[in-house]
């Protein structure tokens, strides 16, 4: 059974970075994909950023591109979520999820083709 554990959380003040990391344990398979998601506060969860680990393509959501980079380490099972210029906007919960049915492309920040999640760290924007 995968498990993901999600770290980096805090509180920056605006067009401050903060780096998330997801470290993905019981993976047996070469090829999965992890995700980004966020949910702030009374809005539904929306995808940020996807990529899979064996051939490091990634795909981000078009209102994410520019501001935020991932990347995955595959020897360590871990991906990373590099937030840069963060805006209070940003301030939500970011989740990390586990799919081996995604591909990093249009359609692949669906949070129902994800089938491991993480609990969630906070990242709070605010001056």
């Amino acid at each position: 059974q995968v498990q993901l554990v999600e770290s980096g959380r805090g509180l920056v003040q605006p067009g401050e970075s903060l780096t998330l990391s997801c470290v993905a344990s019981g993976v047996a398979l070469d090829y999965y994909v992890i995700a980004w998601f966020r949910q702030a506060p009374g809005k539904e969860r929306e995808g940020v950023s996807c990529i899979s680990p064996y051939d490091e393509k990634a795909f981000y959501a078009d209102s994410m591109k520019g501001r935020f980079t991932i990347s995955s380490d595959s020897h360590k099972n871990t991906v990373h979520l590099r937030l840069n210029d963060l805006k209070p906007e940003d301030t939500a919960v970011y989740y990390c999820a586990y799919s081996v049915n995604a591909v990093p492309a249009t359609g692949a920040l669906i949070p129902q083709i994800y089938t491991a999640w993480g609990q969630g760290t906070q990242v709070t924007v605010s001056s």
